[in-house]
């Protein structure tokens, strides 16, 4: 099990959250439904469906209930009006409602959710894995995350027929507000590029199943997943997880 985050233990009100964000969503168009309930909190999704050809962008956060940082962001953009017409919009924010609450990465059982989409023994990733299932195939997913550990912004990317990435244009825009992780290695796999890790992504060889392999393995061709450092403060790192996505948006709308 790993630890509470030591540095950004940051406990949330996951019903106040989950209804702030049905609120915003609503408000911004959004169609809301839960797809579940954990510890008295719904599990919320927003969807928009955008008449005519229009790309199909999904976007989770809140796996882990230590890293705020992602949920708050996709907020922010629901709010500030980013997932408008140019694209059918998927949003899961708040997968892990009993580990925000507690400030805990993993849920109320001690299992870290964004493991367990190969044997789906919780109750949040089974419920998660079936609402997916009832969706169709995503042109592009991003996860969002924080590394406690970190000392910079990174991400990766699962891009298995090799489509036009997304990655280097995300680390330049996030490079004016955060610093960009300068190991050469991260979480033990080898950076392919500066801040981004491009690892051995077929489902087949990976033994535990984080929530972006699923998606490769039966929902998309393109998955992000992003990590911002939660030794900075907040505010910091919602500026660099916005401009990665709205960066990402942009170029994939366009």
């Amino acid at each position: 099990m790993n630890p509470v985050n030591p540095v950004n233990p940051v406990s949330v009100n996951p019903a106040e959250l989950a209804a702030r964000f049905r609120s915003s969503g609503l408000a911004a168009g959004f169609r809301v439904e839960s797809f579940g309930e954990v510890a008295g909190c719904p599990l919320v999704t927003l969807t928009k469906r955008v008449p005519g050809p229009r790309l199909r962008i999904y976007l989770s956060s809140g796996i882990h209930g230590d890293e705020p940082a992602p949920p708050f962001s996709l907020l922010e953009m629901i709010e500030a009006g980013v997932f408008d017409h140019r694209a059918t919009w998927f949003l899961c924010p708040l997968l892990n409602p009993a580990g925000f609450a507690r400030g805990a990465r993993e849920n109320a059982d001690g299992l870290d959710l964004n493991r367990d989409y190969k044997d789906q023994r919780s109750v949040e990733i089974a419920a998660h894995a079936a609402w997916l299932r009832r969706q169709p195939n995503f042109d592009l997913t991003f996860c969002l995350h924080e590394d406690w550990e970190s000392k910079g912004f990174y991400l990766y990317e699962l891009n298995p027929l090799t489509r036009p990435t997304l990655a280097e244009a995300m680390i330049a825009a996030v490079t004016p507000l955060c610093p960009i992780d300068e190991a050469t290695e991260i979480d033990g796999r080898p950076v392919d590029q500066r801040g981004i890790i491009r690892p051995v992504s077929d489902p087949l060889m990976r033994e535990n199943w984080p929530e972006a392999i699923y998606l490769r393995a039966y929902h998309t061709t393109l998955s992000y997943t992003l990590e911002t450092p939660s030794a900075l403060p907040l505010s910091q790192r919602i500026a660099a997880m916005r401009a990665a996505v709205e960066t990402a948006l942009r170029l994939a709308t366009r």
